[in-house]
């Protein structure tokens, strides 16, 4: 039986990177406050771009849970 090959889910995730920094660049706004915009009551925002915030989000998390390491 051939082994599976382990692979980081973040690799599968980022399938366009810096796409929603520049969306929020053009919002002026940091990527943090229009994840915020974005996921809030009400947006009208696109499905894809709710799914990057909830990723960008995510991964603000995870640099954090590093740093402190």
């Amino acid at each position: 039986m051939a082994k599976k090959k382990k692979t980081r889910w973040i690799s599968g995730a980022v399938s366009r990177p810096g796409a929603f920094r520049k969306k929020a660049k053009s919002a002026g706004k940091s990527v943090a406050a229009y994840a915020r915009q974005v996921l809030g009551q009400g947006s009208r925002a696109s499905t894809r771009t709710k799914r990057q915030a909830a990723l960008a989000k995510t991964l603000k998390k995870m640099a954090r849970k590093r740093k402190g390491k």
